[in-house]
């Protein structure tokens, strides 16, 4: 236990600019704080003790505005940024050197009883505001933006974004832990790809309305190469558009 707090208090300098000493640290960072009254609720729930965990986990909650269940594994390296409305439920398991941001929920979506709360791999970064939901796998490396709502498994090195959660494959690309302004918007791309549709479409019709209009003999009122030809789309993206589909559940 002692030495998972000490990988908490390392990891808090490496991943926030604003920490300049370790006595600042110590005393006005409410997710350290957080993680200390957990691990030691944690280890009295593991001896089988009743009340008492769940009594200094309310007592947390008051004072750091973090609420942790007892029952929660979290790994070592784990950072709660600012804090404040984060909730993470009995059964989630955080793995090592994740980072959590304030409003964050790690919930379950119904009364089932057993597993019931996400699985989060190693290096995960859930943006501000994020909901994670249900007994769902997220893997390791994965980035979720802000405001996000996760409801189904995500693959290692992805990035998921959006309400309902989409995911979006960034095989290859090394994104930092806090480079939050790099997430693409689906809903942006697949909007811009039916515009594309549309348009190509409006423009297929017009040339079949002006053909219709124009009488075609080659040679006598029109040259060959000046015939109406059918409109090829312009990058239509159906894979985009699917992929969009696909992520959002539909």
């Amino acid at each position: 236990m002692f030495s998972r707090l000490r990988t908490d208090f390392r990891i808090i300098f490496e991943r926030d600019p604003a920490a300049r000493n370790w006595l600042e640290v110590l005393f006005c960072y409410p997710g350290l704080q957080a993680l200390v009254f957990h691990r030691f609720a944690h280890w009295l729930r593991r001896l089988g003790l009743p009340f008492f965990p769940r009594l200094i986990s309310h007592i947390a909650r008051f004072l750091t505005g973090v609420e942790i269940h007892p029952g929660a594994t979290i790994g070592e390296g784990v950072f709660i940024d600012h804090g404040m409305g984060v909730v993470i439920g009995e059964t989630a398991i955080i793995g090592n050197y994740a980072l959590i941001y304030q409003g964050v929920t790690l919930g379950g979506t119904g009364k089932e009883s057993g597993k019931r709360h996400p699985t989060l791999g190693e290096n995960v970064v859930v943006g501000a505001g994020a909901k994670v939901l249900g007994n769902i796998e997220i893997g390791d490396n994965v980035r979720i933006g802000a405001g996000s709502v996760v409801l189904r498994d995500v693959p290692s090195s992805c990035t998921v974004v959006g309400v309902p959660g989409r995911i979006i494959y960034r095989s290859g690309v090394r994104v930092a832990p806090l480079e939050h302004s790099n997430l693409p918007d689906s809903e942006a791309q697949v909007i811009r790809a039916l515009v594309d549709r549309i348009e190509a479409l409006e423009a297929q019709i017009q040339a079949l309305q002006t053909s219709s209009k124009t009488p075609v003999l080659v040679g006598k009122f029109l040259p060959e190469d000046e015939l109406p030809k059918e409109h090829n789309f312009c990058n239509i993206r159906d894979k985009q558009i699917q992929e969009f589909f696909d992520g959002a559940g539909i």
